[in-house]
């Protein structure tokens, strides 16, 4: 009995010692000045309570209205004093609080931060991780609390950053130092936004604060610079595998049958719009399936582009073998017709053709450095390519005959191998991997009529930097070209970037013509 009445008096205490909101602040809230709103948000959260949660939530949700000079929260048929909590009478005519997008914006900083007192670990790690790009300095002694009762290392180092982020308005200059001390270690270019205004003078007048920002700031800068290079490796890596795919078939055509195909680049469009066209037939006779239209636009494109390489060989192109001139002008006509074609069954404008759920996100490295998930898998399609390519020239009949071609026709010819056929097959296979280099590049930039004329010029400079018919030699050229490229654009924007390269190639091929794998046959020398 007496242990009962002991319990009964603990949940008496309990209940009292939890006070309700004061009116006043929670009246506030429905005032027609933001910053008066804005005040009253960031005074209400201090209470870290559910009460407060109540109140904020229901202004976020817009229940919260004003009658009689009195905040409530009316929710359909229901109203209830929005500081205590008491069920009122409805009133006549409540009038709704305003919340404009300033506010909603602190409503839901408020709402976050009054999460890090959830129960569940991974309510409290969503709060921590929304606060760090947006906190105020009114919500230190909150986060202090957070901090003090927090057991997650992870969770806690998040909170860390952010009481410290909050605290770099503090008067104490030694809380300030110590906070721009937690800060130097960040990587994010926010908190090095923050940081910057407390380098000059005028917003910092304590020097120690003042020199300890301005380490800070360059050391952010250091690790921002790494990310950024890092990302421009990736970049140009994602870059060089698609110009590795379209090179890759020009490196067969080019060094079995010597043609520079102009209309190379409109094999790329092919692939892309087979890829277009099987999204479209999943769209419409298998929406569930709607994932799964890329693995089956490979083979389609595979073989799109294939068959337009063999009706380009066997009609035009097979008559103009060893007439460099001509050739080169007939491909080009050619592929002022595949660009016109294109237009009149998919029209001039871009189509859309998007990216499976499994290809959305990325992994993130660093806060400036993301790793596309669709261009990781295009630089993994690129490689299962190249597998399959050089499996095919080194491991088959049909290779075998090819690089015999490429090194020696007419000793290839008088042994019995059939080069016309040869002719024939490698141009097919070369304009299939340029389909299949059109499925990727579909991921990551436009279909249109004209986007394969972007890769063409480019694709020759791999296939004669790399050396013809040297897939080795390809894969290094593709990856220098790329990363080169990339890490130029950065530095001094895509129109130098492009003339310093094409200076390079230049210097290279005067002082290595034969590319950085010769191809080696009696004919050859």
């Amino acid at each position: 009995m007496i242990r009962k009445t002991l319990v009964v008096l603990l949940c008496a205490i309990g209940l009292n010692a939890h006070a309700a909101l004061d009116p006043a602040q929670v009246r506030q809230l429905a005032v027609e000045d933001s910053t008066d709103k804005v005040a009253a948000i960031r005074q209400i959260v201090q209470a870290a309570d559910p009460d407060a949660e109540r109140v904020l939530t229901a202004m976020a949700d817009g229940n919260l209205y004003l009658a009689n000079d009195k905040a409530l929260i009316i929710d359909g048929d229901a109203a209830m004093d929005a500081a205590t909590g008491a069920k009122t009478k409805m009133p006549a005519e409540p009038e709704s609080v305003t919340v404009n997008n300033r506010i909603r914006g602190e409503l839901a900083n408020a709402l976050a931060a009054l999460k890090l007192f959830d129960a569940d670990p991974a309510v409290r790690l969503g709060s921590a991780q929304k606060l760090q790009s947006n906190v105020s300095a009114d919500m230190a002694p909150l986060l202090a609390k957070a901090l003090e009762k927090e057991s997650d290392a992870e969770i806690k180092a998040l909170l860390t950053t952010a009481h410290a982020q909050a605290s770099l308005a503090n008067p104490d200059p030694a809380v300030r130092l110590a906070a721009v001390q937690v800060l130097a270690d960040a990587n994010s270019p926010t908190i090095k936004a923050m940081l910057q205004p407390l380098t000059d003078k005028a917003n910092e007048p304590e020097d120690k604060v003042r020199y300890a920002a301005i380490e800070a700031v360059k050391s952010i800068d250091r690790r921002l610079a790494v990310g950024e290079t890092l990302g421009g490796i990736f970049t140009g890596v994602s870059l060089g595998s698609i110009l590795l795919l379209a090179a890759l078939g020009l490196a067969i055509t080019y060094g079995v049958m010597g043609v520079i195909n102009m209309a190379h680049g409109e094999l790329l469009m092919v692939g892309a719009y087979a890829t277009y066209g099987m999204q479209s037939l999943f769209r419409a006779f298998l929406p569930d399936y709607l994932d799964w239209y890329l693995p089956a636009a490979i083979p389609v494109a595979f073989f799109a582009a294939a068959l337009v390489g063999v009706v380009m060989e066997r009609t035009v192109i097979r008559w103009l073998y060893g007439r460099t001139l001509e050739t080169l002008l007939a491909t080009w006509g050619i592929s002022l017709v595949l660009i016109q074609g294109a237009r009149v069954l998919f029209g001039a404008q871009n189509v859309e053709v998007a990216n499976p759920s499994w290809m959305s996100g990325g992994i993130a490295l660093m806060p400036n450095l993301m790793l596309p998930w669709n261009r990781l898998i295009i630089i993994g399609f690129a490689l299962f390519v190249l597998l399959l390519v050089w499996l095919l020239m080194n491991r088959t009949r049909l290779g075998m005959f090819v690089r015999a071609v490429t090194q020696n026709r007419p000793m290839a010819g008088c042994v019995g191998v059939p080069t016309a056929r040869i002719d024939t097959l490698a141009f097919a296979l070369g304009a299939g991997i340029a389909g299949l280099g059109g499925v990727a590049l579909s991921q990551i930039s436009n279909v249109g009529p004209d986007m394969g004329q972007g890769y063409i010029v480019d694709s020759f400079m791999v296939v004669v930097v790399g050396g013809v018919g040297q897939l080795a030699g390809a894969v290094w050229a593709a990856l220098g070209l790329g990363i080169f490229s990339k890490l130029l654009e950065g530095w001094a924007g895509a129109v130098i970037a492009k003339i310093s390269i094409l200076v390079c190639i230049i210097i290279f091929i005067q002082k290595r013509p034969q590319g950085i794998f010769a191809l080696k046959g009696r004919f050859v020398e």
